[in-house]
């Protein structure tokens, strides 16, 4: 009885190979242009046809090859990036796996030009599916040009699955797209069908993505860079005012490869803090440098997707370097006052960016102004210096005597709380408004971020231990959340299935409202876990800080107002609330006098 199981023809069994490696035109532009980047290439033409279904030539000023090297490149699992296991442990080129050409030349007619720099006469290689390799001697420029004719000539069930010339040509720019984001420095040409699309010189990043983007975009981002023993992570960051409907312009590259990561994806967008509307994300070009041996780059054929050695370690680095820098950014809302045809008008908000500067200059900056009380008369002088004199504690509450304050020589400046609800204070440009809940909730909130670091948290002890009866799932979620509970400064046992004792309280917790923070902070972390990814500890913090915090309708005297827009002023980021709520808009004097109808 002859065998069953057979060994394929090393033609068919290229075909089959190709079909990982080659989905469309567009993977065969990213295999080429790698290969010419990894040949040092300072310069890059692409040029296609009918969305490069009948050519796709590459070409460039590398390094190029020897005649031998240029007919072995054709061979399965032929290169020269990788010799050992080591070497597979240790990846810092683009390819690596040798499979490229070959694959390419299975399911096309492939043509490769190339020379070295010391070499007088180039090589000519030509194979046309059939695996025969001709190779002839050629008068050549330095470096190497492959033409890629007729894509799935011999295969006709692939070209049938490709997509109009529209769509293949939106495939092969955006490879290109990221590659020249990745690599600035390199001038890059693409012209399909003959017209120019891309002539990018020699440039920064800032300069490439003004190029690519145009002047709007580039308006609207900021560098930024960190480094840990980890890795290092630097790039372009969108302000929350230029954010996108969609996903699509996220730049990831991981050691100058483009990659896909959706645990890094989501580190950047929790940073943001929602700052975003909902529906947005952010555009942002990361560059990520990390030691190869700790990153597995040879996960999928396409070499797009990568596991690291410590996920989990990765995300929490991401997520820490770029909320630091937004941090560093304010972004203040302002409101703006839109004429309609009803005599009310209607109130938007947007994002604007102020200078960067410290927390309290920023603070100080926004109280400079000549507001007066009610019913007193406009300063004439000129006001004395600003004076901030900084908190005792910054773990009071708002009731207690700390947290800084700001005065004038002479004249202490003044701030309306309106309906129990908002801060109002004048300021150089206009009014300042501050929501009350929301600013308090971003104080409590990133000081219980703290205190979860913090091995000496303090309770305030309660003169008669509470008893709590709640369900029995409450009670398991407490247990859950416990070691956090604590961190925070709640001190509790639970006795039973139904029974939590509590004898201590954060600092942040006004007497008498115990049990009702408990139970409310647990029913809005069982709200948050069903719709939001987010860490317990990060979870139970806007849990805590939405619930610690003072209620629209408390009224403040103004030594709490002043602690309070202190303590504001004194965290990353006092612009936006733990949900994503404005904490401060400005109306500027422009909008008023446009509201009244004034000229001057």
């Amino acid at each position: 009885m002859a065998p069953s199981i057979k060994i394929l023809p090393p033609d068919l069994a290229n075909k089959i190979a190709a079909g990982e490696v080659v989905g469309r035109p567009a993977s065969v532009v990213k295999e080429l242009v790698e290969n010419s980047i990894d040949a040092n290439a300072s310069g890059i033409t692409v040029i296609i046809k009918e969305g490069g279904k009948s050519l796709i030539q590459i070409i460039d000023d590398g390094t190029g090859m020897s005649g031998e090297d240029a007919a072995l490149a054709f061979a399965r699992h032929a290169t020269s990036k990788i010799g050992s296991y080591e070497d597979l442990e240790n990846i810092r080129t683009l390819g690596f796996r040798g499979e490229a050409l070959a694959s390419i030349a299975a399911v096309s007619q492939v043509e490769l030009r190339t020379r070295l720099a010391n070499s007088d006469v180039g090589t000519k290689v030509r194979v046309e599916g059939d695996g025969k390799v001709n190779v002839s001697p050629d008068a050549c420029s330095k470096g190497t040009s492959i033409t890629v004719k007729n894509l799935f000539f011999n295969t006709p069930g692939r070209r049938n699955f490709q997509k109009s010339n529209n769509t293949e040509f939106k495939h092969i720019f955006d490879v290109l797209q990221r590659v020249a984001l990745s690599y600035p420095a390199m001038s890059i040409k693409f012209i399909s069908d003959d017209e120019p699309v891309l002539k990018l010189e020699p440039a920064n990043l800032m300069e490439r993505v003004k190029d690519i983007f145009g002047d709007k975009l580039s308006s609207t981002v900021f560098p930024f860079s960190e480094e840990s023993a980890l890795a290092a992570v630097s790039g372009l960051l969108g302000k929350p005012d230029f954010s996108r409907k969609s996903r699509v312009e996220q730049y990831l590259f991981l050691n100058n490869r483009p990659v896909v990561n959706r645990s890094i994806n989501h580190a950047v967008f929790q940073a943001y803090e929602n700052l975003l509307e909902k529906g947005s994300f952010p555009f942002f070009v990361l560059f990520v440098t990390i030691d190869p041996r700790r990153v597995d780059v040879n996960v999928h054929p396409s070499k797009m997707e990568v596991k690291f050695e410590d996920d989990s370690s990765m995300y929490r680095f991401i997520l820490s370097s770029v909320r630091k820098a937004l941090s560093q950014h304010d972004l203040v809302p302002s409101v703006a006052i839109r004429q309609g045809s009803d005599d009310a008008g209607r109130l938007g908000l947007q994002f604007s960016q102020l200078p960067s500067r410290e927390r309290v200059d920023s603070w100080r900056e926004l109280l400079r102004g000549d507001g007066f009380a009610p019913g007193s008369s406009p300063r004439i002088s000129e006001p004395g210096p600003l004076v901030f004199t900084p908190a005792e504690s910054s773990e009071s509450g708002l009731n207690g005597t700390a947290g800084g304050h700001l005065e004038r020589a002479g004249v202490s400046p003044k701030v309306w709380q309106v309906h129990n609800k908002y801060l109002v204070m004048p300021t150089d440009e206009g009014l300042m408004l501050v929501d009350q809940h929301a600013a308090h909730e971003r104080v409590i909130y990133e000081r219980t971020v703290k205190r979860f670091n913090d091995s000496n948290t303090q309770s305030q002890q309660l003169l008669f231990p509470q008893t709590i009866e709640m369900p029995a799932g409450d009670v398991a979620l407490v247990k859950q959340l416990q070691p956090l509970l604590e961190s925070i400064g709640f001190s509790l046992k639970v006795f039973g299935k139904t029974t939590v004792i509590l004898d201590g309280i954060p600092a942040d917790v006004k007497p008498g409202r115990e049990a009702n923070i408990l139970q409310n902070v647990l029913d809005l972390y069982k709200e948050d876990e069903q719709s939001v990814t987010l860490e317990p500890r990060e979870k139970l913090a806007k849990s805590f800080s939405c619930k610690a915090a003072v209620k629209a309708g408390d009224p403040l005297n103004q030594e709490e107002i002043r602690s309070l827009l202190d303590q504001l002023f004194e965290t990353e980021i006092p612009f936006v609330c733990p949900h994503g709520r404005p904490v401060i808009v400005k109306l500027s004097l422009g909008e008023l006098d446009r509201r009244f109808g004034r000229t001057s």
